[in-house]
């Protein structure tokens, strides 16, 4: 056996990142977080900060404004996983550059986790979102740099709590808004899932220059596939008001930043069909649970049921 990629985490303390890193500490690699020197001292980071040290990673101080500090960083690790905020799409290219110096990284993940971002079907504000990322992909493309793209689809966890309602903070039990005919399919994969998945991948040759697909077969669900399982669960049928397409890019284009950009996220995903929409073809992509099919993915069905 070959000794386990020592990995990189840049964006740890963000929305995704934490379970990346338990996936990786817990898979045995020797996982290391960086983090700028402010973050230790912020007080809620560092309760997160703490738990990254009791789980046996290592922080290395950097910033990706400093170029020296990255290259130093970069030096000590195999692989490179980016779970930068949107915010920080762009500052992704001072890391690709880093990357380049210091020229020892097997394989470099970028901050992507959702949608594939070259195969989509979206609306503003999406598209411009999306277009960052594209161009970080076809940087990282032209500089020559191993990499893998973790198309995780919908966080499951940021979905099913709400069962995809606005400005709510529990599952429906009346009333439930339904966009489109609800008959689109979308993927919900739990974000220690994402983290488990992504974890396998960064020492795997099935996934060098592909992307990964995180499509587990039973939570590839049409929306109204979903609300029938929560219909079961709580053993009650909701009043469904539909949301046409038209009425919906309307409400997009009428809503401030950020409930547009999450209408359109859901407009992409529920109307037009873009987590499930094309064939995986061997050249460009891997599905996760197809590959590892030893990994026993929590499903959309057992999910729901801590909302019940």
């Amino acid at each position: 056996m070959a000794a386990k990629s020592k990995i990189l985490v840049i964006g740890g303390t963000g929305y995704i990142g934490k379970f990346i890193i338990k996936a990786s500490t817990e898979a045995g690699h020797p996982t290391f977080v960086l983090v700028r020197e402010k973050t230790v001292s912020d007080p809620q980071k560092s309760i997160l900060i703490e738990t990254f040290k009791t789980s046996g990673a290592t922080l290395l101080y950097g910033d990706l404004n400093d170029h020296e500090s990255l290259v130093k960083a970069l030096k000590e690790v195999d692989v490179v996983i980016s779970t930068v905020g949107g915010q920080q799409i762009d500052d992704q290219v001072k890391l690709i550059a880093a990357i380049k110096e210091a020229g020892n990284i097997k394989r470099f993940l970028p901050s992507e986790f959702g949608i594939d971002v070259d195969r989509h079907n979206t609306v503003e504000p999406v598209i411009s979102f999306f277009d960052k990322k594209v161009k970080i992909r076809r940087t990282i493309e032209a500089e020559e740099i191993p990499y893998t793209y973790v198309s995780s689809n919908a966080f499951a966890g940021y979905f099913l709590p709400t069962l995809v309602q606005q400005d709510v903070t529990a599952p429906p039990r009346d009333k439930v808004t339904i966009l489109g005919d609800g008959n689109v399919a979308g993927v919900y994969v739990s974000e220690e899932d994402v983290g488990t998945y992504t974890i396998k991948a960064v020492d795997d040759q099935r996934t060098l220059n592909k992307s990964l697909y995180l499509r587990p077969p039973e939570n590839v669900l049409t929306f109204n596939q979903l609300v029938s399982l929560w219909e079961n669960k709580i053993k009650s049928t909701l009043e469904k008001v539909y949301i046409p397409e038209d009425q919906l890019l309307k409400n997009i284009q009428e809503s401030p930043f950020p409930a547009n950009f999450m209408l359109a996220i859901c407009h992409a995903m529920l109307v037009k069909d873009v987590t499930s929409n094309y064939e995986l073809d061997p050249s460009f992509g891997v599905e996760a649970s197809e590959i590892y099919p030893e990994v026993k993915y929590t499903t959309a069905d057992n999910y729901l049921n801590a909302f019940v």
